[in-house]
């Protein structure tokens, strides 16, 4: 139906963007969450990130097979929000897997479900050269998955300061 990319830098309002987005949509709504709570800290913002999503969405915890999931639910809802894109690519390259070769996989999967896809993602190319290799393996996948997507999307969203400016 429709592939939607909202970036941004962290705290930006790329998550209520694309909440708004997705109840725009309709009723019947998804969400899937990629974060893994490893630590207090993302615990905290696992529970922050619920706390803004009403309890119309459905929510599905995948930190890994995103294209999957998509394909399997992506007919039984108005809209799926996916947050976030670059929480995947982490995901992928801490389990020892290559994010950029499946991140093809992913896209195609939201860019052909029958439901609209909300890719929620962040901006990681506007700061320095990272100090290690997998910091900077990081950046780039990312950067890659994030082409990738915004080449297939019918709308791209970058948010700057809670303010969306609809660049595609």
């Amino acid at each position: 139906m429709a592939l939607i990319l909202v970036g941004g830098g962290a705290r930006s309002g790329k998550s209520r963007h694309a909440l708004a987005l997705a109840r725009e949509r309709g009723s019947n709504l998804a969400f899937v969450a990629t974060a893994q709570a490893l630590d207090a800290e993302m615990e905290e913002r696992i529970a922050r990130h619920r706390a803004e999503r009403d309890p119309s969405f459905t929510t599905f915890e995948e930190p890994l097979d995103v294209a999957e999931l998509l394909e399997r639910i992506g007919g039984s809802f108005d809209a799926i929000l996916v947050d976030c894109l670059t929480l995947w690519v982490s995901n992928h390259l801490l389990a020892g897997s290559d994010p950029e070769a499946l991140g093809g996989d992913l896209v195609a999967a939201a860019a052909g479900a029958p439901a609209a896809v909300i890719l929620v993602t962040n901006e990681t190319g506007c700061g320095i050269v990272p100090e290690n290799a997998l910091a900077r393996r990081f950046r780039d996948a990312a950067g890659n998955v994030n082409q990738a997507a915004a080449t297939r999307a019918i709308e791209v969203y970058w948010m700057v300061f809670g303010v969306p400016l609809r660049v595609k």
